[in-house]
């Protein structure tokens, strides 16, 4: 009598399945190895460190000018009742460190960067501080964007250390001016990060992971018998996947101006430029990522080793100066970290062709350099 399970082959069909699985190394990597690395790439930037870093910007003004030397400013109580460190950071700023101790939570240190006005709201815009503070008539004046949770975290710890060494908050009279003009805000830095990774994502995916399924589904194949050559079929791949980037593209900027009033300082030509450098430079990495892999699985694999650690190391959500700074050289050289932050330049900074130039140079060879080594060893089967 036939039995509606049968145990014996229920049991080498999963024997079977379960071998193809751990005999493809690819598989077992993106499966298991991959998601350990983005966990700690992840760790890096979010979880409890002995020390958390954060950096501020005093003012010069004409009472803090010879901080932290004069006794009569409120900064330099502060900094009289703690062991001042006083360090030059990557950028050749001179920062005056405190500790804000807490067995509990972990420490807190904090960089005092004396500058301008002018130079404070650049470090702001590109996500190196996140507050900027002077000090008028004895009162402080705390500069951030009240939608920054970790500037509103920042000043709540900063108003801890000033009670604590007998600067009282509540008597100054402190005064809290939300930034809130374009191009000091958390929504005009994030909004060119998506752009950037819009297209890294449209490239990637877009391309690609196409490639791969129409080798896999035997599509290219048939191609073969044709007279077209294999540049023509890949570049027509890339330019209409680049106009479609612009599309979508122009409709998330429209968005954003419309509803959150996000405006362009810089130069629109420059812009286009460095926006078609980079959908140059992430095409081509499209191309030779997909250039031989036929299973779709090892595929999706290829694309997430590309995408997912740029998109979590390349300051799209928030400031890659959170990650250690041993780190931020690599990070700084990374195509999207490139170009995020030239578009953030034109977009929030004012910035023109000089200083796009050279990053649109890069994208554009690391672009073809790729396309041409993925034409190279392309096989259409």
């Amino acid at each position: 009598m036939n039995s509606l399970f049968h145990k014996n082959q229920m049991l080498q069909l999963i024997s079977v399945h379960f071998k193809e699985i751990i005999r493809e190394p690819g598989i077992l990597f993106w499966g298991i190895a991959f998601p350990i690395l983005i966990s700690l790439g992840l760790g890096m930037a979010f979880t409890k460190k002995a020390d958390t870093t954060r950096k501020l910007a005093i003012v010069e003004t004409q009472s803090t000018t010879n901080f932290p030397g004069d006794t009569n400013t409120r900064f330099s109580i502060l900094f009289k009742k703690n062991n001042l460190k006083i360090e030059t950071d990557r950028d050749g700023y001179t920062n005056y460190e405190i500790v804000l101790h807490d067995e509990l939570l972990g420490n807190s240190n904090f960089h005092f960067v004396k500058t301008t006005w002018s130079k404070a709201m650049v470090l702001l815009k590109r996500g190196k501080i996140n507050m900027i503070l002077m000090e008028k008539d004895r009162k402080i004046e705390y500069h951030f964007d009240p939608l920054n949770p970790d500037a509103q975290l920042t000043y709540l710890k900063l108003t801890k250390i000033f009670s604590n060494k007998g600067v009282e908050i509540k008597s100054a009279g402190d005064i809290i001016k939300p930034l809130t003009v374009s191009g000091t805000r958390y929504i005009d830095f994030l909004v060119p990060g998506l752009i950037a990774m819009g297209v890294m994502m449209s490239c990637m995916w877009g391309i690609s992971y196409g490639i791969i399924e129409k080798r896999s589904r035997k599509f290219l194949r048939r191609m073969v018998a044709t007279p077209m050559k294999k540049s023509h079929f890949l570049i027509s791949l890339m330019t209409v996947r680049i106009l479609m980037n612009f599309i979508e593209s122009a409709l998330l900027f429209l968005f954003a101006f419309l509803v959150f009033g996000i405006s362009i300082k810089g130069s629109i030509p420059a812009l286009i430029m460095i926006f078609i450098a980079g959908n140059i430079g992430f095409a081509g990495i499209a191309i030779f990522i997909s250039s031989r892999t036929a299973k779709t699985e090892i595929g999706n694999g290829y694309i997430n080793f590309v995408v997912m650690p740029m998109m979590i190391l390349s300051g799209i959500f928030f400031s890659y100066h959170n990650f250690p700074d041993w780190s931020i050289s690599f990070i700084e050289k990374l195509p999207l970290t490139m170009l995020a932050d030239g578009i953030r330049s034109i977009s929030i900074e004012g910035a023109g062709f000089s200083e796009v130039s050279f990053i649109s140079f890069i994208l554009v060879a690391v672009g073809v350099v790729f396309f041409t080594v993925g034409l190279k060893i392309f096989k259409w089967h």
